[in-house]
């Protein structure tokens, strides 16, 4: 046993608080069948929640994206395990030199690591450097890829015209892409028509 008359202020300072965290610790034990007697919840929670989160994609040093949520939902226990972002999400997608070259929003996303896919739904919008603009309602982004898919109704507008199609594969800067099941007329400038 330690006496505090043998014991100068200096040591007292850091040996009190240390006794003090010691006690609280080994004090502090709860029965799991206790707490679910009182909170009559048997199911575990393997959720992690927050609010306003931001979640930077970085590879070799480098950051490729930039994620925020009004609502981050993570489950690490769901088969296969995901991710979600709830009440609107944003990404800004970044080239190597740190310049952000596209921008997504939505009102929803689920990204599945194993697989590096993120699902996105819901007025989803890309736009890019240049100002053209993709509107769709669902999206996949496969971030190992880089690149954009959706099957669903796309509208692209760009400054002179506006393309639609029934499917898209594009980069996700968004500077190409493919359009599947075209509708529409395109402007061609006679310089870029084939001889």
């Amino acid at each position: 046993m330690i006496s505090l008359k043998s014991i100068d202020i200096h040591t007292a300072r850091v040996v009190v608080p240390v006794m003090l965290f010691l006690f609280s610790i080994t004090g502090c034990k709860n029965d799991p069948k206790e707490v679910m007697a009182l909170t009559g919840n048997s199911t575990t929670i393997t959720q992690d929640r927050g609010e306003d989160v931001t979640i930077i994609y970085s590879e070799r040093g480098k950051v490729k994206a930039r994620f925020f949520s009004h609502e981050y939902i993570g489950n690490d226990e769901a088969k296969p395990p995901y991710m979600e972002g709830r009440k609107g999400i944003k990404v800004e997608f970044f080239n190597d030199s740190g310049v952000i070259q596209s921008v997504l929003t939505a009102k929803y996303a689920r990204y599945y690591e194993q697989q590096n896919n993120v699902l996105v739904r819901d007025s989803v919008m890309v736009k890019n450097i240049k100002g053209e603009r993709l509107n769709t309602q669902e999206l996949v982004w496969n971030q190992k890829a880089e690149k954009f898919f959706t099957e669903k109704p796309v509208t692209i507008t760009t400054a002179t015209q506006q393309i639609f199609g029934d499917g898209m594969e594009a980069n996700q800067d968004f500077s190409t892409y493919r359009i599947t099941n075209f509708k529409g007329t395109i402007d061609v400038k006679k310089s870029e028509m084939p001889q």
